[in-house]
């Protein structure tokens, strides 16, 4: 199958609560995506470089050591100025669909909304780390977190994950108010049932905004 190119990169990033399955339908979207002829990158948030996967263990899986809510903001901006350096801006200069598990909007809704961390803080250092990059659509699945916290626990628990119900419910009130701040940006998806159902309805935003996106080139 011939590739199908786009003038500019077209970048986009998968959110939401723990256990939403955002993960999994970022790799379907893009797996589709390479089907349909386009050049996909598929990386995620922590992670996605060396430095970022090291980060990602230290923020996820250490034990014992006490990780405040700013810590974590300048853990998670550190790593996401590696992926942006490395990764992301230069696949979009290439005219690449960058399909991203997390960025920006996970750290006001986690740290900011979650944490309490100031939102102001967060955009200064967060518009310095991605050098104001902003995704051209964001897929928020939306999931009750005390039905999203059962399925992601089926897989172990990590730091996030051990925090409380209250907390999470905290993120989830953030990403839906960040959602609705930016309604042509982000799309709310409440998961489906089944995979396929969810999967369905991520393609027809994907879509949507691909056929946007060449009709304004």
């Amino acid at each position: 199958m011939a590739k199908k190119g786009l003038k500019k990169g077209l970048f986009i990033t998968f959110e939401g609560p723990e256990g939403c399955g955002k993960s999994t339908h970022s790799r379907l979207i893009c797996g589709y995506l390479r089907g349909l002829g386009y050049d996909c990158v598929h990386t995620r948030e922590p992670g996605g470089t060396k430095l970022g996967e090291r980060i990602r263990g230290v923020l996820l899986h250490s034990d014992g050591v006490a990780i405040s809510d700013l810590a974590e903001l300048f853990l998670f901006e550190a790593a996401r100025s590696q992926i942006v350096k490395e990764v992301i801006t230069p696949a979009l200069s290439k005219g690449k669909i960058v399909v991203c598990d997390r960025f920006s909007d996970a750290t006001f809704s986690y740290q900011g909304y979650g944490g309490g961390v100031s939102l102001a803080v967060i955009k200064a250092l967060d518009k310095i780390a991605t050098e104001s990059l902003k995704p051209n659509l964001t897929i928020l699945l939306d999931i009750d977190p005390v039905t999203g916290l059962r399925r992601a626990r089926q897989k172990g628990i990590d730091r996030m994950e051990e925090k409380t119900l209250t907390y999470h419910r905290r993120v989830r009130s953030g990403y839906l108010k960040l959602a609705a701040a930016e309604p042509q940006r982000i799309k709310v998806i409440k998961v489906a049932a089944s995979i396929s159902e969810t999967q369905r309805m991520v393609r027809r935003e994907v879509e949507d905004v691909i056929q946007r996106y060449k009709r304004a080139k």
